[in-house]
Parts: structure tokens; C-alpha cells; sequence
């Protein structure tokens, strides 16, 4: 047995079943290795885009980690943007890279670069294995570190004679560690606090926003009277009829503001306190009003939910205080297709336990609130702002939910970013719908570009807003779809939307959607 097969074997009795790969000559006999361990499927992506992404989208739906496999330091970097996504949301990734052979690195080959400096800037964990026979051991550790408790991406660098050389044999899997339980006085002290009668702000994310604490998390709002709001991005939210509605906090820091007006107290539970997503003219950075102190149940590490139980006994809330979403769907729409008659088409035939993968930016404003009475279904979204994410998300949450439909809402100029993904889902007859969003231009530059005050003078010039314009040339998604293997058509009114949405939905394989909007929205 070499290396590599080793590798492989532990991944596999350590829970690791699926590896999304784009290998190159380093990594031969781990490719080679997938014949001898069939329990190993592997996914091909033409991208590592798309690899490191589909790798988040499927951990995320799974609640356990997929293997990538990267070729060499730039391999990773072609990756590193859906990896930093990953890192965010905190999703447990094993990720792969393989390297030069030991021997070989002294001569600085032409591929040849520092790829521990490169993966150290999404690793929570990172090394390189050394020798054939502590192969198996670092990747049994590689699974632990990744599961955390937070997850995250832990990088495991395999010089391509370490895959060759005799090993050993597997390695036994690692019992990965639990949550830690919060303090019973903490629980108390935000009781108390909660009780004080001063307006007060729940701020949940991570694992809170599951139906479990979720549900929780509304019985103490209902019952103290506090506001209950959801992270801007979270790694997953389970929405939908018979849940709790819960209000993200706003993308834009002057709507958060809104939100967390009069506030005195915020608690946080297994998420950050807010912060603008970009620094703005005389405008400030930390979103907590003044005056509002923070406080924290439960950290990243730390078992949400359970505090979050603790926390509604500590209230008295009653057992059915959550405040659920009514089942409602708005009517199907006609009309002219817009930002608006989008959403309301997608709320009117979401499917029972779709998965969203959301990258629909400044067009998707609407789809949101218009699903929030829709059966039952999962909410993935940007967690880590670096565009590109959603359609190799929704490629691993397929994946990961085989009988599950996936919808991607896909903003036109994000969805160039990792196009590749629908190779990927038509090789794999992934039930994917992809809607692509095409407002012919970088609509969300064109507000920032307002936001920041660099046009305030002299207006936006010709040569500014052409940098934002994806109309000369237009692209032409059916297209590009079609020459990747995903059947597409083109919809320029509510009714064909809602139509091709149905088609869509009820066959089998992947499909794309081509959504003409006003440039202006």
C-alpha cells in the first residue's frame, strides 16, 4: 500500500467520502488510488474555484467535511477565494495540496512556490506530511482539526513521493472534539439582563440559526421582548413556514443601524459583533450603538444551542413562544420581469426542501422576503463577501442532498467568476437550477461607487461606469450554458420565468435560467 491509497483509506474510515479535485502531475497516484478505494467518489471541477467552493457547499449541507485536491501552490491560489467563503463560515474542509517530491524541491522547478505561506491565510490547521509513513496519521488529524469544533479548513500539503513511497497502512480515525458547554452564570447573567427591561437585540448565527435553537432563540425574544435578528451572511439558515422568521442584519451599515437603533444591550450567539463590511467616509466601522454593551452566550466553539435552551428556561419562556412563519406564497406574477416580480415568481414555486445557494446580490434583493412563507427549505449565503461562491456551493450541496432541489441565484457578473460549475453538475446530473440573474453590469459597484463619495464632485464619467457595464458585449448565458452541458433558455417576463421555473424543478439534471433585468433596478 503507498502513500497516497493509505491517505485516502483513513479519509475514508474517518468519514470523508467525497473528494472535488482538479489534479495535476503531483497528485497522479492519489487519482490512481480512487480505483483501489471505491467508497471514495471522486468530483471533478475544471476550476479549483469551484472545487474549494463545492467543498464549503457540501459540508455545509452535510454537517461533515469533503476532501478538495489542489495541484501545488498555484492550484491553491486559484482556489483560495472560495476557501476564504469557507473559512468564514466556519465549514470544516480537508483540503488537500499537493507538492513537489522532498527531493525534488531544492531545485526550484518552475511550478515550484511556499505553499504553506500561501494555505496559512485560510488554515486554521496546516502541514506537511514528511514521509509515507505519517501520512495516515496527519490526515486522521487533518479530519479532526477540520470538524473543530468551529470547523474549518485544514490543509494538508502531500509531496508526490510521500503518495508513491510504501506506507504503512491507514490510520485510525480521531474522535473529534464536543462543543464547550457555556457556564450556567453566563446563562444567568443574560437572563437577567434580557429580564431588565431595557431594550435588548438576540444576534444569532453559526449553528443558532438550525430549527432547534432557532426555535429557542424565538421563545426568548417572544417572552423577554428583545429583537431577534439573523447574522448578514449566515453558513446556513433553515427558513421557511413552521420556523421562526428571523431579520438578517442589513448589508448596508446604515440599515443595521436602523435595526439596532435604541438598542442598550446586544447579545451575541455563536457570531461576531457587527461591523461594516467596508470602511466609509466619516461614516463609522463598529455598528454597536453607543451606549449598547455586548454581551456574549455563546461563542463559535461553544454549544449553541444548548445555551440557548438554558437561556429560555432561565426566561420562563413557554414551550410554544417561538412566533413560526405562516405557510403563505405570494400569487404568481405577470408582467414585465424586475427585481421585484423575480422574487414573488421564486415565492411563488420554491420547492419542500429546496437548498437556495444566494449570490444574487443587488437583483436578489426581494427573493428573500418573497420565500419567507415557502415550505420548509435551506438559505446559503456569502459568508465571506468574495464573489464566485454560488454556483460551486450549490454544486456541493447537491451532492450532498441527492433528492434535495438546489436553486442558485446567480448574480451575472459573480456568475463568471466559477462558470465551470456547470460542467460539474452536468457530468454529475446534479439537480441544480441555476438563475442567473443578468442585469448587464456590476450593479453594486455602481451604489458603492456613490457610497464611498469617490464621484461626489464630478458625477460618474464614461470611463467609470464602464468599468461597471457588462452589456458591450452583453454575454449570453444559454449559450455558455449550453456549451458546458446545461440545457438554458431565456426569460424576459414574470410569466416565462415562472414557467421555466416549473420545467425546470420537475425534471430531472441541471438547468439554467437566464433572467433579463433592467439594468437599473
Amino acid at each position: 500500500m503507498n502513500g497516497a491509497q493509505a491517505l485516502i483509506r483513513t479519509l475514508v474510515a474517518s468519514g470523508v467520502e467525497v473528494c472535488f479535485a482538479n489534479p495535476g502531475t503531483s497528485e497522479m497516484h492519489f487519482v490512481a488510488a480512487l480505483d483501489q478505494v471505491p467508497e471514495m467518489r471522486g468530483v471533478l471541477g475544471l476550476f479549483e474555484g469551484v472545487v474549494t467552493g463545492a467543498a464549503d457547499g457540501y459540508a455545509r449541507m452535510a454537517d461533515k467535511p469533503a476532501a478538495t485536491l489542489l495541484h501545488l501552490g498555484s492550484g491553491l491560489g486559484n482556489g483560495l477565494a472560495n476557501l476564504h467563503n469557507a473559512r468564514r463560515a466556519r465549514t470544516p474542509v480537508v483540503n488537500i495540496v499537493g507538492d513537489q517530491a522532498t527531493y525534488h524541491k531544492h531545485y526550484d522547478a518552475p511550478l515550484d512556490s511556499d505553499i504553506e505561506t500561501v494555505a496559512r491565510n485560510v488554515s486554521g490547521w496546516l502541514r506537511t506530511s514528511r514521509s509515507p509513513d505519517a501520512v495516515a496519521a496527519d490526515a486522521a488529524e487533518a479530519v479532526a482539526a477540520a470538524y473543530g469544533p468551529p470547523g474549518q479548513v485544514a490543509t494538508l500539503i502531500l509531496p508526490a513521493d510521500v503518495s508513491w513511497l510504501e506506507a504503512g497502512g491507514p490510520a485510525a480515525p480521531i474522535a473529534t472534539a464536543s462543543r464547550d458547554a457555556v457556564d450556567p452564570a453566563t446563562v444567568a447573567q443574560v437572563a437577567a439582563v434580557l429580564r431588565s427591561g431595557e431594550p435588548a437585540a438576540l444576534l444569532v448565527g453559526g449553528s443558532a440559526l438550525r430549527e432547534v435553537p432557532l426555535v429557542d432563540a424565538s421563545r426568548v425574544a417572544a417572552t423577554t421582548g428583545a429583537k431577534l435578528l439573523g447574522e448578514t451572511f449566515p453558513r446556513r439558515l433553515e427558513r421557511g413556514a413552521g420556523l421562526p422568521a428571523v431579520d438578517r442584519l442589513g448589508y448596508l451599515a446604515e440599515f443595521a443601524a436602523m435595526q439596532l437603533d435604541g438598542v442598550r444591550h446586544l447579545v451575541l450567539v455563536d457570531t461576531k459583533s457587527p461591523v461594516s463590511f467596508f470602511a466609509y467616509p466619516s461614516k463609522a466601522s463598529d455598528l454597536v450603538p453607543e451606549g449598547c454593551t455586548v454581551h456574549v452566550l455563546a461563542g463559535p466553539a461553544d454549544d449553541a444551542a444548548a445555551a440557548l435552551a438554558g437561556l429560555a428556561d432561565a426566561v420562563g419562556a413557554p414551550a410554544d413562544a417561538a412566533v413560526v412563519r405562516a405557510a403563505e406564497r405570494p400569487d404568481r406574477p405577470s408582467g414585465p420581469l424586475t427585481a421585484e416580480t423575480l422574487g414573488r415568481a421564486i415565492g411563488a414555486v420554491l420547492p419542500a426542501l429546496a437548498i437556495v445557494a444566494d449570490e444574487g446580490n443587488t437583483a436578489g434583493l426581494f427573493v428573500s422576503g418573497f420565500t419567507a412563507g415557502a415550505p420548509r427549505h435551506d438559505w446559503l449565503t456569502l459568508t465571506g463577501g468574495a464573489i464566485g461562491f454560488g454556483m460551486p456551493v450549490a454544486t456541493g450541496a447537491a451532492v450532498a442532498c441527492p433528492g434535495r432541489p438546489v436553486l442558485s441565484l446567480e448574480a451575472d457578473g459573480s456568475a463568471m467568476y466559477t462558470l465551470q460549475s456547470l460542467w460539474t453538475q452536468a457530468r454529475e446530473g446534479l439537480d441544480v437550477t441555476t438563475v442567473v440573474l443578468a442585469n448587464r453590469s456590476y450593479a453594486i459597484l455602481n451604489m458603492e461607487l456613490a457610497r464611498v463619495g469617490a464621484a461626489a464632485a464630478q458625477g460618474v464619467g464614461p470611463r467609470a461606469a464602464a468599468m461597471f457595464d457588462l452589456s458591450q458585449p452583453a454575454l449570453d448565458f444559454v449559450s455558455l450554458s449550453q456549451g458546458l452541458g446545461v440545457p438554458a433558455t431565456r426569460v424576459e417576463t414574470a410569466e416565462e420565468l415562472t414557467i421555466s421555473l416549473d420545467k425546470a424543478f420537475g425534471e430531472p439534471g441541471p438547468h439554467l435560467i437566464e433572467a433579463v433585468l433592467p439594468t437599473t433596478l
